[in-house]
């Protein structure tokens, strides 16, 4: 715990507000996720046919045999490298793209256009033309996921740079800083909150491509289980799937916001909009 001296003496300030703020969060947390689980059991029964809506205990039941002797390992850790090498592709794009249409007017007026259609037409649109192109090996889902991923952190990018306040690139012009030295010093940086909202709204984008992508043709993913349970009719196993699947965009997220107020210093703040 951390002090602060003050001439009435010494106060106690909290050394982490941001985990102390979690911690409050926590019992409110874990009340949604049993009223969740109640409201679960509860249709569950009413409907009263398990085989087609099981509950939590037959899902859960389901779920660890997935998890110790089944397939939802090996399915996790192929959706999960798939969205990694999407995203970081796809959010390197984004900025790069983005930095260059918010900087000039010119850039802006070439690429706009371009963004605007396509950051409208769904990856799933795309599914046949990538299998086409790119065969129905890993690249084609990998590049569904740069697709869903690029033009929400260009636009989110863009918006960054152009939201600098001018009289900051005044100031660096005034002290001699040319158009180079501008763009890193100054236009960068502020746009970093920018950024890393674009990269985290893509993040979620990922994860619902993945599965997509996967259910239309894969041999290993979540959304492999999904296809599958579904054919066999095994709701219990699909509800697994599921339930792993926003696991690991919670865990992501998590991580994301700890990586982030960790290391993203007076950014992190203004990208989370808390402590």
């Amino acid at each position: 715990m951390s002090t602060t001296t003050t001439r009435a003496g010494t106060r106690r300030v909290p050394a982490n507000p941001a985990g102390r703020a979690a911690l409050r969060r926590a019992p409110v947390a874990v009340a949604g996720i049993l009223v969740i689980l109640v409201a679960w059991e509860l249709v569950a029964r009413a409907y009263g046919k398990p085989l087609l809506f099981p509950g939590p205990a037959e899902t859960g039941s389901t779920l660890l045999d997935g998890l110790t002797g089944g397939d939802i390992p090996d399915a996790a850790v192929a959706s999960i490298g798939r969205v990694l090498s999407g995203l970081a592709i796809g959010s390197l794009a984004g900025v790069l793209l983005g930095l260059l249409s918010g900087s000039s007017r010119v850039l802006e007026a070439l690429f706009e256009p371009f963004i605007n259609v396509f950051r409208f037409i769904p990856p799933l649109a795309w599914f046949a033309p990538a299998l086409l192109w790119l065969g129905a090996g890993e690249t084609s889902k990998v590049a569904l996921i740069v697709y869903t991923s690029v033009f929400v952190v260009a636009v989110n990018t863009a918006a960054g740079v152009k939201a600098v306040p001018k009289n900051m690139v005044r100031m660096a012009r005034t002290y001699g800083a040319g158009p180079v030295r501008v763009f890193f010093a100054v236009r960068l940086p502020a746009s970093l909150p920018y950024i890393f909202s674009g990269v985290r709204i893509a993040m979620g984008n990922a994860f619902m491509t993945v599965v997509t992508a996967e259910m239309l043709g894969a041999e290993s993913g979540l959304g492999v289980l999904i296809t599958e349970g579904t054919a066999n009719t095994d709701v219990r196993g699909v509800f697994a799937a599921l339930i792993v699947l926003g696991a690991l965009g919670l865990c992501a997220d998590r991580l994301f916001v700890l990586l982030l107020r960790r290391f993203g210093g007076r950014f992190s703040a203004r990208t989370l909009g808390g402590p």
